[in-house]
């Protein structure tokens, strides 16, 4: 898990490359149809009408960050949202909140 106070580069990083995959639309997309539960990319690609070759591009970069998880069942393959990755994204976001305060307090020293 990110570790909020100490921010080490190498969980910054981790942290980046998960909103870097966050920043498409045809990703945000597959998050939502997988919030429900596993899906086979067949249903994915009917669902969000698009080609297997581009679903399967937009899935590995999600996968790649460590956003989903894929599961083979014969010729298919099911996709399902990996929970430590959310966890760790909704971590990093609240530490953004909690420090909200602080930081105020110095930009209004410097404004003096």
């Amino acid at each position: 898990m990110y570790e909020v106070r100490y921010g080490s580069p190498r969980a910054a990083e981790r942290v980046a490359w998960r909103f870097q995959a966050l920043a498409d639309a045809t990703r945000l997309r597959i998050l939502l149809r997988l919030r429900d539960g596993e899906e086979c990319v067949c249903n994915l690609t009917d669902a969000l009408e698009a080609g297997q070759s581009k679903l399967s591009f937009h899935l590995k970069a999600l996968k790649d960050a460590g956003l989903v998880r894929a599961r083979r069942a014969g010729r298919w393959v099911y996709y399902s949202l990996e929970p430590g990755a959310i966890e760790t994204l909704e971590t990093f976001l609240g530490s953004l909140r909690a420090s909200h305060g602080p930081l105020r307090r110095v930009a209004d020293r410097c404004s003096e």
